[in-house]
């Protein structure tokens, strides 16, 4: 159970973005200190992560290609993970994901996200 020390609205709000950031990270997650912290939770996950027009899985293929286009494999990694564990995409959709995002987000890019979801789906599997 997911709990802070508030009970009014900002706590709630606090619960909910708890709660969506467990639902799309597949562990649990406590509160944790600081504005960052704060503003990931009450506005990117309980607002934003939140909205009824796009799935989970929607949003993370979208955040995969831009973490691609940034170069940011490690942030990648952990998404291709909660993918995984949560059963949103399986090894061939993200080696999918991956080849198509060669041709957009340059060969270099694609092929070091697959190299990633190689590592992810090797960890998964151990696990």
């Amino acid at each position: 159970m997911i709990t802070t020390g508030n009970t009014d609205s900002a706590g709630e709000t606090r619960l909910r973005g708890l709660a969506k950031m467990s639902e799309v990270y597949g562990w649990d997650f406590a509160d944790g200190p600081g504005e960052h912290f704060a503003v990931t939770a009450d506005h990117l996950f309980a607002d934003i992560w939140s909205r009824p027009a796009l799935t989970v899985r929607d949003r993370r293929l979208l955040l995969l290609g831009a973490l691609t286009v940034q170069g940011l494999f490690d942030v990648a990694e952990i998404q291709v993970g909660a993918a995984l564990r949560n059963g949103e995409l399986d090894e061939a959709q993200l080696r999918e994901v991956a080849l198509f995002l060669c041709h957009y987000a340059g060969w270099p890019a694609g092929t070091r996200l697959d190299n990633t979801v190689g590592t992810a789906v090797e960890q998964h599997e151990k696990s």
